[in-house]
Order: C-alpha cells, then structure tokens, then sequence
C-alpha cells in the first residue's frame, strides 16, 4: 500500500550550490521525520541539480525536478507546480538558501493537527550570514502584533495588517494545503517577484492561523537578495495588489474600519521610503544612472508624505552625481552601513 506523507516540503531553487545541501540536511534532521521534499530546479547553471539528485539517491523522501528557467517573475508558476506534485495534506516552503530548526515540523504539526479551522502556522526566524556562521539577529515580527492578529482570530484579524506589512517569515509556513488549493494555489500578480504576502493574504480571510513563538529557521542575508534588488518594484506591486484586493472585499474592509484613502496614504509614504532605499542599494552596486532615477521618483512623486526620506534621497541623488560611495559617508557619521 503506497503512504502518502503528512507534509510536503516544496523547494524552488536556482542557482544554490553552496546552500542547497545544507537546506536538504535541515529537512533531514526534522525530529518529525513523515515528509517529502519536492525540490524543482529553475534551471540552474551551477551544481544545484546535481547536487540534489545525489542528495535524492541517499533518501527517497527527497524528489527533484529540473525545469527551464523561468525566472523570479514567474515564481508562482514553480511554486504551484512543485505543490502538484505534492501528495502532503500539509504544505511547507523552503527554499533552496534557507535552512530549519530541528523542533520546526514536529511544533507546527502538533498545532495544526489539533484544530481544522488553522489554514497556516508560522514562527520566528534568524536571520543569517551566507555561511550561516552568525546570526545577525532574530525576525520576531508577529510577536509584536496583538493575539488576534497573530492568530487571524476572528477570521479577517491579520488581514487589517497583512494588507500593510508582512510579519509571517516564508521559511516557518505551514499550509493546510486543502485551503490552499481553494484560492488556486500560491497567489503571484502585478509585477511582483515573490509569492508570500498575496498568499498570506488571501490565506488570512479563510481560516485561523497559529503562530510558534520561537525561531523555526534561519534564512540567509546577502545583498542581492530580491528585497534590495527589487525594493521599489515590491512596493508599487504590493499597492496595486491591495487596491485589487480591496474592491474584491469590500464588505471585509467595511468590517475593518479600513478605506481607500487609508491604503493610498500608507503606500504613497511607503513608495517614497522605498525609492529612496532603492537608490541606495543600486549606489551601493556602482549602477548610478538607476540610483539617479529612484531618487528623483522619491524626491518629486507620491505627493508630500516622507519629508525626511525625500531628504535622504536629495543627498543621495548629489552622490550618484559624482559617483561617490554613500557607505563610507554613512560609517564617517557614525551610522550602521547597508547589510
């Protein structure tokens, strides 16, 4: 008779070499030991594959699927072909880079079993270096919201602050996957390169969630993740979901004492923020014709919210003039460069 595990691990990859074994053996060393791996490949041109399927060979709850690149943009594409391959009543992300806590299933699974109406559990996260040497610090986001929120209870809790910010760490979700099925598996729309916050998101108006609060995983930190090299573009994404969102679910919004003009104001402050960060980490990557453009979007657009950061990006724009390093400037006034 074929079993069928309990949790499918779903691992897009790409270009991983030097993490994709130590993301594997984090999974293997589970305590709660009733998975399978789906890992799908995105076409990599290092030893990601092969390093995989070797890994694959020693254990046959480990699967690998190779699939032509398609890139960031199309992430939910992979990620919703790894969940068809999946055969797990539970759905659990990590990616190729980031890597878990022994106790991370064996906690999550014991929440979920215990009560039908939780659709996604998730905990804390360190942030790490590359080699996972050093932890810079611990991502403790949800424990800063109130209980409702935390645990989306009543149903439409989260979904007040979800719409604003994202404070479920991806590497500690666990998904009933059931509901995830029901919204069409992984959500990715409006130009944005990542898949978390739309799911949670539409996650957040169907059922409870529970949060661990304790760290799961440990996810890398370098300075080409998506977050710096696409900081504006998540931003103007991110506006355009909410606003779709929003009409989609008006009576939830009502009920939320949310508007309009509530979600236009946040992101129009947050838009200026963001081009302004975005300007400086394409100063930091030497692209001063890219770093000009963020900055003059964040110094003359989005109406007049963000007056320090419009000031920010004013000093910012005169560096990417001269093509000068801001990163030394900051560490000569006593400020914490750039990670």
């Amino acid at each position: 008779m074929s079993h069928f595990p309990l949790v499918s691990i779903i691992t897009p990859t790409y270009n991983h070499e030097n993490y994709i074994v130590d993301c594997i053996r984090s999974a293997q060393s589970q305590t709660f030991t009733d998975w399978e791996m789906i890992i799908v490949d995105d076409g990599s041109t290092d030893n990601t594959f092969s390093l995989a399927k070797t890994c694959s060979k020693e254990d046959s709850r480990i699967k690998v699927f190779p699939q032509k690149n398609v890139g960031i943009f199309r992430l939910g594409e992979t990620y919703n072909f790894a969940v068809s391959k999946a055969t797990g009543k539970y759905i659990a992300v990590l990616e190729g880079d980031d890597v878990w806590l022994p106790e991370k299933l064996n906690l999550q699974v014991s929440a979920m079993e215990a009560d039908n109406d939780i659709v996604l559990c998730y905990g804390n996260a360190y942030s790490s270096k590359s080699d996972l040497s050093s932890n810079y610090g611990l991502t403790d986001l949800a424990s800063k919201q109130p209980i409702d929120v935390r645990e989306n209870n009543p149903i439409g809790s989260a979904t007040k602050i979800l719409i604003f910010s994202n404070f479920i760490v991806a590497l500690t979700a666990l998904i009933r996957r059931e509901t995830l099925t029901t919204i069409g598996g992984f959500k990715q729309s409006h130009g944005l390169p990542l898949v978390d916050l739309t799911t949670w998101t539409e996650l957040s108006l169907l059922g409870k969630f529970s949060f661990i609060p304790e760290p799961l995983g440990k996810w890398r930190f370098y300075p080409n993740q998506i977050t710096k090299t696409y900081t504006a573009e998540i931003s103007e994404g991110f506006y355009k979901f909410t606003l779709d969102f929003y009409d989609k679910n008006l009576n939830t919004f009502d009920t939320l004492d949310i508007t309009k003009r509530n979600i236009t104001v946040h992101f129009r402050k947050q838009l200026v923020e963001a081009h302004s960060r975005s300007g400086r980490y394409k100063l930091m990557r030497k692209d001063f014709s890219g770093a000009r453009k963020n900055y003059l979007k964040s110094i003359f657009g989005y109406g007049f919210y963000g007056l320090m950061w419009r000031l920010r990006s004013i000093v910012g724009f005169g560096f990417s003039i001269f093509h000068m390093d801001i990163e030394n400037f900051a560490k000569c006034l006593g400020k914490v460069s750039y990670k």
